[in-house]
């Protein structure tokens, strides 16, 4: 290895140690929720989420894919992501109670993490033009709003299983850091989220109906945004089809 490489290969690795401390952030979480601190819980998923929006950003700017070539970053990333955001807010959901007792309390924190298993080794998971297809296992965002609100169990657990059934349907998310549609916007208004999220917990257990308003709003934005960029490009690709476009007197060719 030439002097020259030795910097930029070592930032490289810093790069993917901060990805990996994320299954460090997913193993605290699950000691809060086992503690029954779910606010602490909650903190460290904001540490989670922060390390995973910029971890990419990082990785891009530092070249990291081209100068370690051998050590598989997205991989690692599918790893930590399952964990903090699937996982770990499973098990803080299922010791904290917020789910119906017994075996169908367990049953319906189980169902997210084998649907998450199968999403996770998708192999288009994540499209070429930057969307998660299907539901992308915000099972984090979930947790935060069923310690924050007070969501019956019941309905919980069915929100569970229908987002479980999202997984396998294939609408295309926004993926706030990379889609390039409304970029800017995106990014602006997922900080302002991130922050009523910080809010919040530091106002628990009372939190200000404002913030919590605004934060659903985002919530309401993203849902929105990404059904209508769904039926947009699936009009688009209907639009292309010859088979679509072709008057009734031209004959289609085959």
């Amino acid at each position: 290895m030439t002097r020259d490489l030795v910097r930029p290969r070592l930032a490289a690795a810093a790069v993917h140690a901060y990805t990996a401390c994320g299954s460090v952030l997913a193993f605290l979480i699950v000691l809060a929720a086992v503690d029954h601190e779910p606010v602490r819980a909650l903190w460290l998923g904001l540490i989670a989420l922060i390390v995973d929006g910029t971890d990419g950003m990082l990785a891009r700017r530092l070249r990291v894919k081209e100068l370690l070539p051998w050590f598989d970053g997205a991989r690692l990333d599918d790893i930590v992501d399952y964990l903090t955001y699937a996982f770990a807010p499973m098990v803080l959901l299922w010791t904290g109670h917020y789910l119906p007792s017994g075996a169908l309390g367990t049953a319906l924190a189980v169902v997210p993490l084998l649907a998450s298993c199968y999403q996770f080794c998708r192999t288009d998971a994540k499209t070429d033009d930057h969307f998660f297809l299907g539901f992308p296992s915000y099972w984090n965002v979930v947790a935060f709003y069923a310690v924050v609100l007070p969501v019956n169990p019941t309905v919980l657990g069915g929100l569970l299983l229908l987002l479980s059934v999202l997984v396998f349907v294939p609408i295309r998310y926004l993926y706030p850091s990379r889609t390039r549609v409304l970029h800017g916007a995106n990014l602006l208004l997922t900080g302002v989220w991130l922050a009523c999220y910080a809010v919040i917990l530091a106002q628990m257990p009372h939190p200000h109906p404002a913030v919590v308003a605004l934060s659903l709003a985002y919530v309401g934005y993203y849902v929105s945004l990404s059904l209508w960029l769904t039926v947009r490009a699936r009009g688009s690709h209907a639009s292309s089809d010859p088979a679509v476009t072709a008057s009734p007197s031209e004959p289609v060719a085959g």
